[in-house]
């Protein structure tokens, strides 16, 4: 029998060793986010059940009163089900993956223009009166994040939703904050962690570019803010990803967030019970898109501080395959050494001062 907190996933690719390789797809029809009449720059999920369509499963019981039971309810009965269902080569799990609210990197990039926030203005730590480096959140950001706890909260008590099961985190100070305003203080499922304690994950973060706000704090930093938080395996107290000179490729960020979701589906960061079927992932709007890309969904973009539900059936395929991404890894990109003179649409011109180069510029701008 399959119950859906032994991770058989986990136990199968024990079974089949190293060589064997987790295959994502999105399943479509649950969520409007899957249809692409949906546009994802007015959705929002506040308005919409998480989105959630309004429909039947195969799993319903005629015999028993549905009306009773809300659209969640029936939904989880039916992942259930798939699960239950489905050889121990497959599993289904359902990700919510949740963005940032707005950072003050946010913040100076809608102030400075993106042209020449890319070409100078992320490369410092901040300005006079700001600091963006590793970014924290703004007062609208908190509120973001503040609508999303309010948004559980009501989904708890009107839809009586199944709240994840598990919590990863982005090591990043912006995602760290919204997933401690989110979750906390909510009556979340006996299954997980409670009072709530997630695990900081460092694949799960934004991408590394030569930006400033994507250079995390060291461990100690970071647990002194969040105690009785839980790392990863393996976490490094300094940030061994971010230099201030290389930025990853769609294709090696593709390559290790592969690798954070199959440590999910395999049930790697717990020692006991597996992550479960509900999933929360708190992140950035890079990271978010680059696991869509790998369970093969569509470009779904997300406002800061917002939600986005996804049902993912992942299947060990065979021998490992090739990883994408295995080519240019990592680029260099030249810079401003000072302000530019103009930011607009087309590209960043710097002053003919500034030479264009390629070392960081880790200092407060005046």
């Amino acid at each position: 029998m399959k119950l859906s907190s032994i991770a058989p996933l986990a136990i199968a690719l024990t079974a089949t060793a190293q060589a064997s390789y987790i295959n994502y797809t999105t399943v479509t029809g649950y969520f409007l986010q899957d249809e692409a009449s949906t546009d994802a720059s007015t959705f929002d999920y506040t308005t919409t059940n998480f989105g959630l369509i309004n429909r039947t499963y195969p799993s319903d019981n005629p015999d028993n009163d549905n009306n009773l039971l809300t659209q969640w309810e029936r939904f989880h009965h039916h992942i259930t089900t798939l699960n239950h269902l489905s050889p121990p080569t497959i599993s289904y799990k359902v990700l919510f993956l949740g963005r940032h609210g707005e950072g003050y990197h946010n913040a100076a990039e809608s102030y400075y223009g993106t042209p020449a926030w890319n070409c100078y203005y992320s490369l410092l730590t901040g300005n006079s009166t700001t600091t963006w480096s590793d970014a924290d959140l703004t007062p609208s950001g908190i509120q973001q994040a503040q609508i999303a706890h309010s948004f559980w909260s009501h989904q708890i008590a009107s839809q009586r939703i199944h709240t994840p099961d598990s919590y990863f985190v982005s090591p990043l100070l912006r995602a760290l904050r919204t997933a401690n305003i989110t979750f906390s203080d909510l009556p979340l499922q006996p299954s997980s962690s409670s009072p709530f304690t997630p695990v900081i994950k460092e694949f799960f973060r934004e991408s590394v570019t030569l930006h400033t706000c994507d250079h995390r704090h060291n461990a100690t930093y970071i647990h002194s803010l969040f105690p009785e938080w839980t790392f990863e395996k393996g976490f490094r107290e300094e940030d061994g990803m971010w230099d201030g000179v290389r930025a990853e490729s769609n294709g090696a960020q593709d390559v290790r967030s592969k690798v954070a979701l199959d440590e999910v589906f395999a049930g790697d960061d717990d020692d006991d019970d597996g992550v479960g079927m509900f999933v929360s992932v708190t992140s950035h709007s890079g990271e978010i898109a680059s696991l869509l890309r790998v369970i093969g969904h569509r470009e779904f973009g997300l406002r800061t501080g917002a939600v986005l539900p996804v049902l993912v059936r992942g299947e060990i395929v065979g021998d490992a395959l090739e990883p994408t991404g295995t080519g240019t890894r990592w680029e260099t990109s030249a810079h401003c050494t000072a302000p530019p003179v103009t930011s607009v649409s087309s590209g960043c011109v710097c002053a003919s001062s500034a030479v264009p180069v390629t070392t960081p510029l880790v200092t407060f701008a005046g």
